[in-house]
């Protein structure tokens, strides 16, 4: 019965919120290259950059989780987890505000009938010239023709941890 009900909750979520929202960009869903794209471009900018939340929600299923994860023993937390609301509000930061970038650089993809998981290595530079690299893990799914990531977990590069190389590599 817990299974049949769990479906039932993970079926209204997705069509009671995120199927009724408009796509600021059709093409950018329609692939798993496009959206991740999309969620990167969105999250950059230069300083003053306006960066559109809704466009941002839209990739992502309402239930949609992001998680940071460290080894690094330097940190206080090493796992911080927040809801799509709650990441949107930590990106309205004057820290952001400055300017942020981070983009791709490699990634392996594994999909199967209508999933995928993503291993995305990434490099990120904030305003204050702080270079980091790392990656980032989604899960997504394929529903009503269009992807949408179900939730989002990262780690950063540190000494102890390098990446490996097979993550570097360009599709």
């Amino acid at each position: 019965m817990k299974p049949l009900i769990f479906l039932l909750f993970f079926y209204l979520a997705i069509n009671s919120n995120a199927q009724n929202k408009p796509v600021s960009d059709t093409l950018a869903v329609n692939s798993i290259d496009g959206i991740l794209t999309e969620m990167l471009n969105i999250i950059s900018g230069e300083e003053g950059k306006k960066r559109d939340w809704e466009a941002f929600k839209n990739l992502f299923l309402p239930t949609a989780t992001f998680t940071v994860f460290s080894n690094d023993k330097n940190y206080d937390i090493p796992i911080q987890t927040a809801n799509l609301e709650d990441f949107i509000e930590s990106m309205k930061d004057v820290y952001y505000d400055r300017g942020f970038e981070e983009y791709e650089l490699g990634k392996v993809v594994e999909e199967y009938n209508g999933l995928a998981s993503v291993f995305q290595s990434f490099y990120g530079k904030d305003s204050e010239g702080t270079e980091e690299r790392g990656i980032n893990s989604y899960h997504l799914i394929n529903h009503k023709g269009r992807w949408w990531i179900a939730n989002m977990v990262w780690t950063f590069e540190s000494e102890d941890y390098k990446i490996p190389e097979k993550y570097l590599q360009k599709n």
